[in-house]
């Protein structure tokens, strides 16, 4: 057998920061040197950042790519690095004439291998997701290659990301090729429950390709994306070897013990088993063995429960997006209800409760637990807060305007807005909305009042979540959060029921059904996409389905103009769910 030390760099790029991603690369790579690594695995696209959607088309952005990965290269070697192999995913081109529906430029999503100062080989993913987030196709070209490089006696050998997930294409031709170790940088976002099956694929792919699988994921927040990390590195049976954290930057160090390689140099080509040619191409590094005189020991980080993923997910998301954008602070408005309770404390937790400003606005239909609930709140966090009673601006509206009904609470809403906007443009807070998305689902949220803003911590989590991750929080800490506080959201906030509070006695339950109830069918539409007839079927009432799912698609319009925030379900308003805001077609039982 021979000896490899490997260190996954799990790390937190920024989109379209060449010039940052660059100095993070070097550092991490100096401290894989440091911790004694014979390879240094970084992410799907880190020298870019990922996603970078439309900038793939630009070919000034792809051209910046390329000679950023070049300089890199260089830079290593005259830090005294370029003995340390580097496998880095960034952007490349393929070098195609243009033709109709080919993305422009040819751009790939690329890997390469830097050594001695220099770019040694690159490959590129072979299968483009198109599904879910993913608009690939749109992107890129896809790739048609499977390096394998030999690294002091060993066959290692490069896949991308998806090319895991997919049958056939490269991954289905390592077992032909030889391979000893196969290593996949990765952006694979998170969504609940996703670990466990992206832990059983790397077994899966491990035993098919007779090879130990070292997988490397990305960690951050970008835009509505949140990427969990979670790398994990397996032996050739599939067993789990090492597992880095979740939701932190981490470097992963591992020691191997794989086959020695018997296999020549050279290139072929093999069925890849999905309509495709892959050309395997088998070039040498170094055949020198390597002893290890101090075996690392393996590191295999626990799994966080399901209520702890969802919210360091959150926290993450809002800390990457605050920090990312260049914001210094936040503002939201805070009613003594639970979801602006827990959009506070997630903010907190995220960016530090010094830096969150919250707005309470009573009008004359807010409960008096509602301020004392809310002062309780600021009490327990020490977030900065402002009281902004708006019943005097609410009847200057009342005196130019005849409005009654909806049209008239919705004035609550609008000024409630407003009143934020204008503390954002004053002192550069960024707005933080609190709605949740079974409100969003069912159109429970005002135009340019209670959705006005420019990030939505909760919007992805279901009223029912929100109340059990509320529960969570106040039974949990961790040194991660940026808050030191137990217990930090009011009990009150967490029992009472639930309501708009924009007219006398308003409970939510009056024009929607208990959130229990509620949410188990908006799973089953929004999530599953199931019509109305399947609904029935699955055993939610006729009547019911016929209310909500016409509450439902007529509100798409509303989810448009909200903002962007966290992904953490299957089924994310936003990239995932892309329905006509025009459209005729209505479900019918």
């Amino acid at each position: 057998m021979a000896h490899l030390r490997i260190a996954l760099a799990q790390t937190n790029p920024v989109v379209g920061d060449l010039a940052a991603n660059s100095a993070k690369l070097l550092d991490w790579t100096r401290q894989a040197a440091a911790g004694g690594a014979h390879l240094v695995l970084f992410t799907e696209m880190f020298l870019t950042g990922y996603p970078v959607e439309d900038l793939a088309l630009r070919s000034s952005f792809v051209d910046a790519s390329i000679a950023t990965l070049e300089q890199v290269a260089a830079r290593l070697a005259g830090e005294g690095l370029g003995e340390l192999p580097v496998v880095v995913g960034s952007m490349d081109r393929a070098g195609l004439a243009p033709r109709a529906g080919r993305p422009e430029g040819a751009p790939l999503d690329a890997v390469a291998l830097l050594h001695r100062g220099g770019v040694v080989t690159r490959t590129a993913k072979h299968h483009l997701q198109n599904y879910g987030v993913f608009d690939e196709f749109r992107y890129f070209v896809p790739g048609d290659r499977l390096p394998v490089f030999r690294l002091h006696g060993v066959d290692v050998a490069i896949a991308v990301c998806e090319d895991l997930w997919q049958d056939g294409g490269p991954v289905a031709v390592v077992g032909k090729a030889g391979a000893g170790l196969l290593v996949v940088p990765n952006a694979s976002p998170y969504e609940r429950e996703k670990a466990d099956v992206r832990l059983e694929l790397v077994a899966r792919r491990a035993r098919e390709a007779g090879c130990a699988l070292a997988y490397v994921n990305q960690v951050g927040g970008q835009d509505e994306l949140v990427f969990d990390g979670g790398s994990i590195v397996v032996g050739a049976d599939g067993e789990l070897v090492a597992r880095a954290g979740q939701f932190r930057e981490e470097l992963l160090l591992v020691d191997l013990d794989l086959p020695v390689a018997d296999r020549e140099p050279g290139r072929t080509a093999h069925d890849a088993g999905d309509g495709s040619t892959i050309t395997v191409d088998r070039f040498v590094l170094s055949d020198e063995p390597v002893t290890i005189d101090s075996p690392v020991t393996p590191s295999i980080a626990p799994r966080l429960d399901d209520m702890a993923e969802v919210y360091a997910a959150l926290v993450l998301g809002v800390r990457d997006y605050v920090a990312k954008n260049g914001f210094e602070s936040v503002v939201l408005a805070l009613s003594g209800g639970i979801d602006s309770a827990l959009t506070a404390t997630i903010a907190s937790d995220a960016i530090g409760p010094e830096r969150v400003h919250v707005v309470m606005m009573p009008s004359r239909h807010s409960s008096e637990h509602s301020v004392t609930d809310a002062e309780e709140l600021v009490r327990r966090q020490g977030v900065n807060s402002l009281l902004v009673p708006i019943d005097g601006i609410v009847t200057a509206f009342e005196k130019e305007i005849e409005l009654t009904g909806t049209a008239a609470e919705n004035i609550q809403a609008r000024v409630r807005g407003t009143v934020l906007m204008g503390l954002s443009n004053a002192h550069g807070h960024l707005v933080l909305t609190t709605g949740n998305k079974s409100e969003l689902a069912t159109g429970y949220s005002t135009l340019y009042g209670d959705s006005a803003g420019g990030f939505a911590p909760i919007k992805d989590v279901p009223k029912t979540m929100v109340r059990e991750l509320s529960r969570w929080r106040n039974a949990h800490t961790d040194g991660w959060f940026r808050m030191d506080v137990a217990r930090p959201i009011p009990a009150n906030s967490i029992t009472k029921e639930p309501s708009a509070e924009l007219r006398p006695g308003q409970c939510d339950t009056d024009s929607l059904p208990p959130y229990e109830v509620l949410d188990r069918l908006l799973d089953d539409h929004v999530e599953k996409d199931l019509g109305s007839a399947e609904l029935v079927a699955a055993g939610h009432d006729p009547g019911l389905v016929a209310h909500v799912v016409s509450l439902v698609d007529p509100a798409e319009h509303k989810r448009r103009q909200y903002p962007p925030g966290p992904k953490i379900t299957s089924k994310h308003f936003g990239r995932d769910r892309r329905l006509p805001i025009t459209s005729h077609r209505h479900e019918t039982t």
